[in-house]
């Protein structure tokens, strides 16, 4: 049920109703035209404003539009009123039926509530955290970890096929530098006095890891030149460190469908596949690049190289894949994965990348468009930067990662339920100061507390219902007398919880999941509102031992409420409350 879609379909009524009368002119593009909540609750239930966005191709004033379908929609029995404001706007107001209808709705579908049929079993792939297999995450993976988790989960809600894919940076220059501070941490093991370079990892998670080689392999790789095992670490090193980003990720409750191994791409004619299918369609040239602006010309040094037309495609210039000896460029493995994306046949694909990658963004989306010739869109979310403070001061680096702030460090401070949910009430591409003691205070300017309060306080209440022999179960609560629930602070959360459906489909079709904490926040208030105000007027206090009826009815407002924060918080990952302690 879709509360503003109806209503949408109903002025979409009047308008072709207009149409056919003459009232309006043939052929006019009604696709703009939008049901949506009024900016002020006090301006009506529901604004329109479809007026406004029809006058100029129909050339009529907008006001003369919205008198004539104001008449056409107040004839409705759903609508009570419909007003023009302004230079044409309408506001509308629905009859209480309709909102107690809402709670019914809830009630009925239960955590099914405000799923749709949007992606229509659409393939899309979500890739998201891909960190460099090189040590434990930290706090920016963290960011993008619950960012693309949340994203998964909510287009999965609204009818997607999801795959939440995992791309490990395993065949690059840095793993090399990662087999070599195994290798020290391993001679350390053994007894020796080591000394970490510049370049290499010194973080204590290499212990364990030096450890276990000892135990795996004995003295075999003491004092052996690189060529004996520089390979073989490198594998053990790589699985050791990907053992260890699972374990970070199931921390924070993810769990990935699949990992793709970017070291699976070399030697297997992935790379050589991707680039022919671009080749084929007369997009891979041999020339030479201009020189970067700001580059003197005595800076630089023309050398023909294998691009790729990415200007063909909506990127700022030609991009080379295979430099002048001969090796591939970093791009060229990354489209060759996007090619492989391809070819499995999804529908969309979404990346999510920390701040750092902006640059990679127009020409990664050119590679798809034209590897799919089209037909695939790819949505990039860049993840900006997090800052951690505790005790008022930044929080500083774990000795544990030897130079940054692990995922582990945050989850351990605050728990992953309420990390999740603080890194979803901003924006992804907004920077974000992560406070780990506000993050902890249990006060309404502490979201994650607010709303998890919302779902505690009323399990509390629906435990006190019991507790006073009033009946709470499923079936009593459906069969109860909402046309009791008239009070406009009581009709005030039923518009709220109408509003679940489209703010769902809204952050699903904009890829941002951030509006689901935001909606919770809002409707955890005007619950908590309600709540208050039973406390001195005893007709909307949730337990009235004298008045069973009332007090079923407004259990399940208080249910139907429980139901949508519960949907809310599985988009998130995070766990409904119970109870507070």
């Amino acid at each position: 049920m879709n509360l503003f879609t109806d209503i949408r379909s109903l002025v979409l009524d009047c308008l072709g109703a207009m149409v056919a009368e003459g009232t309006l002119p043939d052929g006019l593009d009604f696709a703009n035209v939008a049901v949506e909540p009024p900016r002020d609750a006090a301006h009506g239930d529901m604004a329109t404003n479809a007026a406004m966005v029809l006058a100029k191709t129909a050339k009529m004033k907008p006001r003369d539009i919205a008198d004539v379908l104001a008449g056409k929609l107040a004839a409705d029995a759903r609508v009570t009123s419909a007003e023009v404001a302004g230079p044409g706007f309408l506001n509308l107001r629905l009859d209480g039926s309709i909102w107690q209808g809402v709670l019914g709705a809830v009630l009925a579908q239960d955590m099914k509530f405000g799923r749709s049929d949007l992606g229509a079993g659409k393939r899309v792939n979500v890739e998201y955290v891909s960190a460099n297999p090189t040590g434990p995450l930290h706090v920016g993976h963290t960011r993008g970890a619950v960012f693309g988790d949340a994203l998964a989960s909510l287009l999965d809600f609204v009818g997607f096929d999801v795959t939440r894919e995992y791309y490990i940076n395993d065949g690059g220059g840095q793993v090399d530098v990662l087999a070599r501070s195994v290798y020290l941490r391993y001679l350390e093991a053994h007894g020796q006095d080591v000394a970490f370079v510049d370049g290499t990892y010194p973080g204590d998670y290499l212990v364990p890891v030096g450890a276990a080689l000892k135990d795996k392999v004995g003295d075999a790789y003491v004092d052996q030149p690189e060529d004996v095992w520089l390979e073989k670490i490198r594998n053990f090193a790589t699985d050791a460190m990907m053992d260890l980003i699972r374990a970070d990720l199931a921390s924070l409750g993810i769990k990935m469908d699949k990992f793709f191994s970017e070291k699976s791409l070399y030697g297997t004619g992935l790379i050589e596949a991707a680039l022919k299918s671009l080749d084929d369609k007369g997009l891979i040239y041999e020339g030479v690049l201009e020189p970067p602006k700001g580059k003197k010309p005595d800076d630089w040094e023309p050398r023909e190289q294998t691009l790729f037309k990415s200007t063909e495609h909506g990127d700022d210039v030609d991009r080379p894949v295979k430099k002048s000896d001969g090796a591939w460029t970093y791009f060229a493995p990354d489209i060759a994965y996007h090619y492989d994306k391809v070819e499995r046949g999804f529908d969309m694909l979404i990346d999510v990348f920390g701040a750092d990658h902006g640059g990679y963004v127009k020409r990664m989306k050119a590679a798809v468009s034209a590897l799919s010739d089209g037909r695939v869109p790819l949505d990039i979310k860049l993840c900006q930067l997090v800052k951690l403070f505790k005790d008022g001061q930044e929080f500083k680096m774990s000795k544990r990662a030897g130079t940054f702030v692990t995922l582990r460090d945050v989850v351990d401070a605050v728990g992953a339920d309420v990390t999740r949910f603080m890194l979803l009430t901003r924006k992804n591409d907004q920077g974000f100061d992560f406070d780990l003691d506000k993050a902890l205070e249990q006060s309404k300017d502490n979201p994650v507390f607010y709303v998890q309060y919302a779902n505690a306080r009323i399990c509390s209440t629906l435990r006190k219902a019991t507790e006073a022999g009033i009946a709470t179960d499923d079936t009593t609560l459906a069969g109860a007398d909402l046309s009791l629930l008239d009070d406009d602070a009581q009709l005030a959360v039923a518009k709220k919880l109408a509003e679940w459906p489209r703010l769902v489909e809204i952050a699903a079709r904009t890829n941002e999941p951030h509006r689901v904490a935001f909606y919770l926040y809002d409707l955890a208030s005007e619950l908590h509102g309600l709540y208050h105000l039973g406390k001195t007027n005893e007709g909307l206090r949730f337990v009235n031992e004298s008045n069973p009826s009332a007090t079923h009815a407004k259990m399940a407002l208080a249910k139907a409420v429980s139901i949508v924060i519960s949907a809310g918080l599985g988009i998130l990952g995070v766990t409904p409350a119970q109870e507070m302690r």
